[in-house]
């Protein structure tokens, strides 16, 4: 079995990026911080390649919706870590999915790039973040696909460090460029600032800069100048923020299309039916947004420790934080899906001073209450079965909020939140596979 790609950096270079993953996050409103300057290091950094051959496989640390690796699912994995599919109806639908394209052979760049940890108060580069590039071998390719991934557990799981499955859609011509998120591959000792919207869509511009900057200083350009946006689930919440980000701040980037999927457009609404229904079907959302919100606002005034039933914050740093497990085994500890068995009396009630804190926060990063009207256009899916992102709060709000905008929807019956994604990517490979 092949060894899992992980980051390899010079002496040098190294003793620099421990002073960048200590570093805590501090941005507030987009509203705040200033744009147009380039960073003088405004470049992708790779440490790590590999090629892989998808002509009728995925390889073995390939991890699909809810932690699983494709060898964990039933599937043979073969001498050379790739696996061969069996006769399932979700493996069938994966079968399907790379059997796509015409261009098999796929090329991994896994490597660390510049961005701000504070928008409001420097322009200098304080934090190196970390993800993968994946496209055609031969390096020719008709346009950029930014993906935004969605909710993972371990360090495992980041892009960087193993075959995202999103990366399926290079085959079809595409570059993909996937970050890991802050908390994640090179920063996996720093806490992941979950659903921290002005964060994360940032840190996924400054890569996809960082990438284009070191391609075209090879003289490596995509046949199309604009871009595709694609995310699914948190990625989905997080690629109409880096929509917002770009229509409203980097305007000189062009977007083709944004491809969502079971977003939680409205965090704070998303976040209010744990409390409201006392169930959170997807349990290890409920710690993830509580500290996320914390992560990415260190001056609000929650403490988790009061917010939290005992047995999960004193489990949190090992869970969670340890980025050891897949939400799948994390869900698994946590053992319940009532919410007030994972949020103490004071998290449950709305009334405290703490919790209209967390929900003030949690509205501040609901994307839906922004004051912008999407320009490019859009495909948005959603499962009205949707367990743990519930549809009425997200997509029907969604629809409402943005009525004026060019979006395309498919709502259907199309069963559980984390088999949606499949869908999802089934379902936009034909829009991707015939777009020019």
């Amino acid at each position: 079995m092949k060894k899992r790609l992980r980051l390899r950096l010079s002496l040098s270079f190294s003793l620099s990026l421990l002073l960048f993953t200590s570093c805590k996050f501090t941005n507030r409103e987009f509203a705040d911080f200033t744009i147009g300057q380039e960073y003088s290091d405004s470049v992708f950094y790779v440490v790590s390649q590999r090629y892989s051959d998808l002509s009728n496989s995925l390889p073995g640390d390939c991890y699909l919706p809810g932690g699983l690796s494709v060898a964990e699912c039933g599937m043979n994995v073969s001498d050379d870590n790739h696996t061969s599919t069996s006769s399932t109806s979700m493996t069938a639908l994966i079968q399907a999915l790379v059997g796509w394209g015409n261009r098999n052979k796929l090329l991994e760049l896994s490597g660390i790039y510049a961005s701000r940890r504070d928008f409001n108060t420097s322009l200098e580069t304080d934090i190196m973040l970390s993800g993968k590039v994946i496209l055609p071998d031969d390096r020719k390719f008709k346009r950029y696909i930014i993906v935004s991934h969605y909710t993972i557990g371990s360090n495992a799981e980041a892009p960087s460090n193993c075959f995202p499955l999103e990366g399926i859609f290079a085959q079809l011509g595409y570059c993909l460029i996937i970050p890991d998120y802050l908390g994640y591959g090179l920063t996996a000792d720093s806490i992941h600032p979950y659903l921290q919207m002005v964060a994360t869509s940032y840190h996924v511009v400054s890569m996809y800069k960082a990438v284009k900057n070191y391609f075209e200083s090879q003289g490596i350009r995509p046949e199309y100048d604009d871009v595709v946006l694609l995310g699914y689930s948190q990625g989905g919440a997080t690629t109409m923020a880096v929509q917002y980000l770009i229509e409203s701040y980097f305007t000189e980037i062009d977007i083709h299309r944004s491809y969502v999927g079971g977003g939680p457009y409205d965090v704070k609404a998303t976040y209010d039916r744990f409390v409201e229904t006392n169930e959170a079907s997807y349990p290890v959302a409920v710690p993830l947004v509580v500290q996320g919100m914390v992560a990415g606002n260190p001056s609000l005034k929650v403490n988790l420790e009061q917010i939290l039933q005992p047995r999960i914050y004193e489990h949190l740093d090992e869970w969670i934080n340890s980025k050891k497990y897949s939400t799948a085994l994390i869900n698994s500890a946590i053992d319940t899906r009532k919410t007030d068995q994972i949020l103490s009396p004071l998290g449950m009630d709305r009334t405290s001073d703490q919790v209209r804190e967390l929900y003030k926060e949690l509205s501040n990063n609901s994307i839906i209450n922004y004051d912008w009207e999407p320009s490019a256009p859009i495909y948005m899916l959603h499962s009205m079965e949707d367990e743990t992102v519930p549809f009425e709060s997200n997509a029907v709000r969604a629809k409402t909020r943005w009525a004026n905008a060019n979006i395309q929807y498919n709502f259907g019956m199309y069963g559980t939140h984390v088999n949606t994604c499949l869908r999802f990517l089934y379902t936009i490979k034909p829009i991707l596979d015939n777009d020019n």
